[in-house]
């Protein structure tokens, strides 16, 4: 077995839900062990691979997806992330699993998940970790709410045991004393917490700037956004003043209703497939759907995400759109969403990567700094393209730009200068023009989260420097398209090997 195979075995062993999703075989009786015995083994397992790695001959740029996947997994069960995780999105393993059991095939796993769900409630009892005392009340509220439901198909006819386990838990959260505060939501408020957040940084961004670095890059950015905010606004309300263009932003252009909201995420992916053939010279063979979240799951579910297709072509890409609180939110920021999270973005990066021979380490590895920088990189490609229906939409690409430069202030301040929650949430509420619920939803995602905000705008410009060079390099034999498919070919590795990449093909004849 190869030192790939090898890493793939447990990148997949540690998140099988992970292989399912991707149509990987081998994963699909399986669950992660989340029991600290589990994750050290994991651990011991993996520090032999990236040892032997060390001294291996084989294809570079495979090593460094070997390297980054493994440092990535040790880093983060150094840190006891399962520990303090427990209210919402994709990272907090209860309400993941609750979250996407509905959409995977998790029939031969069913009598594996109470035993999962027990393990969780059990790290958390016996943590020195306390999570935030607001995520135990947001956690209890979702297992309460699982509870409160009718059975779902998924459950099969382990039903009873799987909410007894949910119940089991619940009732962990609710024993939880010595919670910790708003006042103190970061990592560098728990044991070695300056030093694991330092790791995540690394992994997360697969660069070498520090917590301080970023926060100023982010505050930077901000103040170059103000000034594009002044130019549009002035075309699209006759101001430039930006407190006045981020109140109409918060109170005007909402949606009427949720299915308002759908159809033109609908329309938006539709001009983008129409349009990208004269960017890209490769098309995923699989297509792209959108649809709406569950009613059930609507609370707790992020406000859009992306599942790619299985390699069985089972089902297409999905874009999932969560409609909660439609009439309350922005309409601009419908089809920046549509173009980040579908076509040209996430779409496009992880299908076409499926479809290439690269080894299934390379295929479906997960760097976030690669994948996220990415589908951030698409929000400005798309002005390029000439998708965007209108200045309020571009409003709308400026908005999502504000809220990944603040998530460099922000997430960089919680967990490495001590901010509290509240100094967060001012700030976000400031600099961006994201509603209140939104703010506080992602406020709650970094916290629980540390270092991934950080992946989106260190990625986009990373990959817009390096296509900035390319071009000079190259002048006249340039092709866009050509960039293209290199990057999202390449599949997902770290922005450093993207450099050497980039830079071997603007060499060539």
């Amino acid at each position: 077995m190869s030192l790939a195979d090898e890493m793939l075995q447990a990148a997949m062993d540690r998140k099988p839900f992970r292989a399912t999703m991707y149509g990987l075989p081998g994963w699909d009786d399986q669950v992660e062990d989340l029991s600290v015995e589990g994750e050290q083994a994991l651990r011991s397992r993996i520090a032999d691979i990236l040892r032997r790695a060390e001294t291996s001959d084989d294809d570079p740029v495979t090593l460094a997806v070997i390297e980054h996947q493994g440092r990535s997994i040790v880093d983060r069960i150094d840190a006891r992330l399962v520990e303090h995780t427990v209210a919402t999105g994709m990272n907090a393993p209860v309400n993941s699993l609750l979250l996407i059991a509905s959409k995977l095939d998790v029939s031969q796993r069913l009598d594996r998940i109470p035993p999962y769900i027990d393990q969780a409630g059990e790290r958390i009892r016996n943590s020195d970790r306390k999570p935030l005392r607001r995520h135990l009340h947001t956690g209890i509220q979702r297992t309460e709410s699982f509870l409160a439901s009718q059975r779902q198909e998924w459950e099969g006819d382990h039903s009873t045991e799987i909410r007894t386990a949910v119940a089991g838990f619940r009732d962990v959260l609710a024993s939880v004393e010595d919670a910790r505060g708003d006042d103190q939501p970061g990592l560098c408020w728990l044991p070695e917490g300056e030093q694991n957040y330092a790791n995540l940084v690394r992994n997360y961004t697969t660069t070498s700037h520090t917590p301080e670095e970023l926060h100023r890059l982010g505050l930077d950015l901000i103040a170059s956004l103000r000034e594009e905010y002044a130019e549009i606004g002035s075309r699209v309300w006759g101001t430039s003043d930006v407190p006045e263009i981020f109140r109409r932003l918060r109170t005007e252009l909402l949606w009427d209703n949720e299915e308002q909201m759908v159809s033109s995420a609908v329309e938006a992916i539709a001009r983008a497939e129409a349009e990208a053939p004269n960017w890209f010279s490769r098309m995923p063979k699989v297509g792209c759907e959108v649809r709406p979240v569950a009613e059930e799951e609507r609370k707790t579910a992020p406000i859009a995400f992306y599942l790619p297709a299985p390699q069985d072509g089972s089902r297409p890409g999905t874009y999932w759109l969560n409609p909660l609180g439609a009439t309350e939110r922005s309409r601009t920021l419908s089809e920046v969403t549509a173009f980040h999270e579908a076509i040209p973005g996430h779409h496009y990066q992880l299908s076409i990567a499926a479809e290439t021979d690269m080894h299934d380490i390379r295929r479906f590895a997960f760097i976030e700094a690669y994948l996220e920088g990415w589908g951030l990189y698409t929000e400005r490609l798309a002005d390029e393209m000439g998708l965007y229906s209108s200045d309020e939409q571009r409003l709308g690409m400026l908005g999502t730009d504000a809220m990944r430069a603040g998530r460099l202030v922000v997430d960089t301040g919680l967990h490495a200068l001590g901010w509290t929650r509240q100094q967060a949430v001012d700030y976000l509420r400031e600099n961006t023009v994201m509603p209140e619920p939104e703010i506080n939803a992602e406020i709650d995602r970094y916290i629980e989260t540390p270092g991934q905000a950080l992946a989106y705008m260190v990625g986009r410009l990373e990959i817009q420097r390096l296509r900035a060079e390319a071009e000079a390099r190259m002048g006249d034999r340039f092709d866009i398209r050509a960039f293209h498919d290199l990057v999202v070919g390449s599949g997902a590795v770290p922005l450093s090997t993207l450099d050497r990449i980039v830079t071997a093909w603007t060499a060539s004849p």
